[in-house]
């Protein structure tokens, strides 16, 4: 939680640039639902949907430049395709996720609920402290298994807990925003 908002904000368009209306009520979707997070883990959950949302800060559906019919002809998952701040797939993630935020059927009975900001916010949370993106021989990829549950993280460390998400695609990328967000956390005082 930040004891400091005003601060935070500073800090992130210090760094980032103008923030529109928008991407200000995204990072107040986002934030009370990393609460309790260590500062590494919410700075990398941030960094991450800084990233696969093309910097709105609101959820987006996969392929969102082409059309419907696009998603359902070449997505073999259709109508399970990625939705939210992260890209949830698959029908099995989807009943995932409605389970673990006791939706009681709602998300499988309409996948676009996943666009909803409060609920896109818990499932990245949920699915980067669980796993439920990638894993490899050694185990699920989480935000415990690569980041620090105390202090900063290391730059390898970010760049590591890109394959939470999306292999190491843009690890660099991702790690320079998780650094920015990791800061800005601190100035306001997330505890």
């Amino acid at each position: 939680m930040l004891t400091d908002p005003a601060r935070f904000y500073a800090s992130v368009r210090s760094r980032l640039g103008k923030l529109t209306q928008s991407k200000v009520d995204g990072f107040e979707a986002i934030l009370p639902a990393l609460d309790g997070l260590p500062l590494a883990h919410a700075a990398y959950a941030l960094a991450t949907a800084w990233h696969e949302t093309a910097s709105t800060m609101q959820p987006v559906i996969e392929a969102y430049w082409k059309t419907e019919a696009w998603r359902k002809k070449n997505l073999r998952y259709y109508p399970w395709y990625g939705r939210g701040y992260v890209q949830l797939t698959w029908e099995d993630n989807y009943r995932k996720a409605d389970e673990a935020l006791g939706l009681n059927g709602a998300l499988l009975a309409d996948a676009d609920l996943a666009m909803q900001p409060d609920i896109a916010a818990k499932i990245m949370r949920h699915g980067m402290d669980e796993g439920w993106f990638s894993g490899d021989r050694n185990g699920r990829h989480t935000l415990r298994r690569h980041l620090p549950i105390a202090g900063v993280a290391t730059r390898q460390q970010y760049m590591a807990a890109r394959k939470i998400i999306n292999g190491t695609d843009k690890a660099d990328l991702v790690e320079d925003y998780a650094q920015w967000f990791e800061r800005a956390l601190r100035e306001g005082g997330w505890a």
